[in-house]
């Protein structure tokens, strides 16, 4: 077998069998099949597409190219199940998974999360706990089922050992322009979701100006790929489809976000946080219907308040912090204070309505510091951008929008002048699609 036939195969519209994409893959991860010849097969996956069977069978494959973490066979009165998480398909503003975990585990469901990084304008769960001092992503697969077993949630990232092909061929995806690929996304989403031990997932795959898929066809079909393909492999499914055309929630960077996950968590009542929260409670009752601890999404969404109301929650989410090595007191302290030195102000430019695009001010994240262009970026943890206004506000010209703080003094004009072109100016209050568009289950 050679891995030239395999891309032509594909290259023509061919269906490849399990054993073509283990070959090609397997000899990959070995390093005798080189980076420009994968390179050519993933081009030709982007511009064919794949069929469910080859996606499963991609997705499989990745699977076993490294470690998985056992949940299952490690069961104790302690670490019992159900194993249900989350996954988005990213975002500006989505810090959703760090108030989620905590609120899902409060109501009995235990919570095995593999996060990643910033990458463009999307931010990245573990930057954002890497803001929190001392705070470890890096977990042994022990490690990790000891934090389930004693707070209900662990978070880490993806390890050398776990799903090598995904990380390789991410890497690939990232420069050769072939990243918004339907099967090539849905594979390396489940592969590292199903590696980390997990008995259902709930996705979050989002649509508009600051997602991958820009369109609700687009998030229709990866959403039906996800569901078809996880359900294929055994697992139980649902799919959100959710809005982003403007960010999510008033606050935009690393630290800053762990700050308003944790508002949430005390059931703070500003309506700034109303979509943030409504799709976290979303997200969590779908987690509880599936890991059987509620009857209904309604339930679900119920459980979710009262798990805020009683505390709980937050008092898992600092109990996690700790076991993961950073100090809640501190966490809390710094909550409200914490913020970079080098800072501006964004002001109205005339009165309006305001709409602001989710893209623009994710790419001025970049330029502050809170995202990265390439994976071995350094991000800035208390760079971000507050929104004083948000999405169909009225404003007068001269109020203040946005505080803006940066990595350091040169960013702040650019950064200033690119969130500037992120808002829109209306004379009646713009038109308000739903923050949740639709659901998928199979």
């Amino acid at each position: 077998m050679r891995a030239v036939d395999i891309i032509v195969k594909k290259r023509s519209g061919g269906e490849l069998d399990r054993r073509e994409i283990e070959f090609l893959l397997g000899s990959y991860v070995r390093g005798e099949v080189p980076d420009y010849q994968v390179s050519a097969w993933l081009m030709a996956v982007f511009l064919q597409g794949m069929t469910i069977r080859e996606t499963g069978a991609l997705t499989e494959v990745m699977l076993k190219s490294g470690a998985v973490i056992l949940l299952r066979g490690h069961e104790s009165p302690e670490l019992r199940g159900p194993f249900v998480d989350k996954h988005s398909t990213g975002g500006v503003g989505d810090k959703v998974s760090l108030p989620l975990a905590p609120i899902v585990a409060a109501c009995g469901v235990q919570v095995p999360m593999m996060s990643g990084r910033a990458l463009g304008h999307t931010g990245g769960t573990l930057d954002k706990l890497e803001s929190i001092a001392g705070y470890r992503v890096n977990l042994s697969p022990e490690e990790f089922r000891a934090g389930i077993a004693a707070n209900g949630f662990a978070m880490m990232g993806q390890t050398r050992d776990i799903v090598p092909a995904d990380r390789l061929l991410y890497a690939l995806r990232d420069v050769t322009g072939t990243v918004e690929s339907i099967p090539l996304i849905t594979a390396s989403i489940l592969s590292k979701k199903i590696a980390e031990g997990s008995d259902a997932l709930v996705f979050d795959v989002k649509y508009g100006t600051g997602a991958f898929m820009k369109t609700i066809p687009g998030a229709e079909a990866l959403a039906e790929s996800l569901v078809s393909t996880a359900t294929a492999m055994g697992k139980k499914v649902s799919a959100l489809i959710t809005n982003m055309n403007s960010p999510l929630g008033r606050k935009i960077g690393n630290f800053l976000e762990i700050e308003e996950s944790v508002e949430i968590l005390h059931g703070a009542a500003d309506s700034g946080l109303d979509e943030l929260r409504e799709l976290t409670f979303a997200l969590g009752a779908e987690m509880l219907v599936l890991g059987g601890k509620a009857v209904d999404v309604d339930e679900g969404v119920e459980q979710c308040r009262r798990a805020v109301a009683s505390g709980k929650a937050l008092e898992l989410f600092l109990a996690n912090i700790r076991t993961q090595g950073g100090d809640p007191d501190k966490i809390l302290g710094e909550c409200g204070k914490r913020r970079s030195p080098h800072r501006t102000l964004l002001k109205a430019r005339q009165d309006g309505y305001i709409t602001v695009d989710a893209y623009r001010v994710g790419l001025a994240g970049v330029t502050l510091g809170v995202g990265r262009n390439r994976t071995e970026d350094a991000v800035c943890a208390d760079a971000g951008v507050i929104l004083l206004a948000g999405e169909g506000d009225p404003v007068r010209r001269g109020d203040a929008l946005m505080e803006i703080y940066g990595k350091d003094q040169g960013c702040l004009a650019p950064a200033a002048e690119a969130l500037g072109q992120a808002v829109g100016y209306h004379q009646t209050p713009p038109a308000r699609a739903p923050l949740i568009y639709g659901r998928k289950q199979i």
